[in-house]
């Protein structure tokens, strides 16, 4: 009898310490979440200088991240010239605009060839993992300076913040309606939780976004260009999501990272944003929109 209620009180302090631990891990979750937004949001309503910053430390810390990953799975690119590279496609775009983009890849190109020829133990797989590095993370989240420097007054803000927050209502809403009604597995190989429920909960998030600022006249939006956006972004983000999942998944890591607790790292956190911003910003420019 003794020993019976032994392990009943053991079994609940068990349970007890397991209750707990998920809290506070959803509590940390939570506030990373919450510090995470708030950066972001002041950095794009602060003006093109704060905007410009931010996507220039993120840019480096993504790019440092997926070299850490490629570095798993053998490879040696060669950090000085890609981190160089990440640090400076964002400041350098919000001054110069869109032809800087490729003019900082060319130098890019041209530094690791040189670099090649001159290393034996180098490989082209190294090379090209350099290169791809920064313009994989880094140029792709400067559109959102170039989107943040066609109007360097507050308003300026709105196109951005849009864009980032339908991704993030994206996710919010994948994840609602996939947990609650996800049965049929949309990659399985690559991301077992995603399924093609959450991924239609998710693009219906991104529509809501979309179409609501239309409505209001956000950033001069219409309701067409707003539609166009919307499927734009939502497919493309997810197929970001699925890209960075296959990355890890090649080498048997779940997280990029540890910058972000509760989240992992800071390329696990932006990896739709990578994708998103340039579809986003194309849409918008054809759209007559920037």
């Amino acid at each position: 009898m003794r020993e019976n209620k032994e392990e009943q009180r053991v079994a609940e302090e068990l349970k007890g310490q397991r209750a707990r631990g998920w809290f506070e891990k959803l509590l940390t979750r939570v506030l990373s979440g919450i510090v995470y937004v708030l950066v972001i949001v002041g950095c794009f309503v602060g003006g093109l200088i704060p905007t410009a910053v931010l996507m220039a430390l993120m840019g480096w810390l993504c790019c440092s991240e997926f070299y850490r990953i490629s570095r798993m799975a053998g490879r040696r690119p060669h950090e000085i010239f890609g981190l160089t590279a990440a640090i400076v496609y964002a400041p350098l775009a919000a001054y110069f605009g869109l032809q800087v983009l490729p003019a900082v890849t060319a130098l890019l190109v041209i530094l690791v060839g040189i670099w090649y020829v001159f290393t034996p133990r180098a490989s082209i797989s190294d090379v090209c993992v350099t290169v791809f590095g920064p313009l994989y993370t880094s140029s792709t989240l400067a559109y959102f300076v170039l989107m943040r420097a066609q109007d360097t007054s507050i308003n300026g803000a709105w196109l951005p913040l849009v864009v980032i927050g339908s991704i993030w209502a994206e996710d919010s809403f994948a994840y609602l309606f996939g947990s609650t009604l996800g049965k049929h597995k949309m990659a399985p190989r690559i991301s077992p939780n995603k399924s093609w429920e959450g991924f239609l909960g998710g693009i219906l998030g991104v529509i809501v976004v979309w179409c609501t600022c239309a409505h209001f006249g956000v950033a001069g939006l219409t309701m067409p260009v707003a539609a166009c956006c919307a499927l734009g972004v939502g497919i493309i983000s997810v197929m970001g999501d699925l890209f960075e999942s296959r990355i890890k998944r090649g080498v048997g890591v779940k997280d990029s990272g540890r910058i972000m607790p509760g989240h992992g790292g800071m390329l696990d956190r932006t990896d739709s944003m990578i994708f998103g911003s340039v579809v986003a910003y194309y849409i918008l420019v054809i759209g007559g929109i920037l």
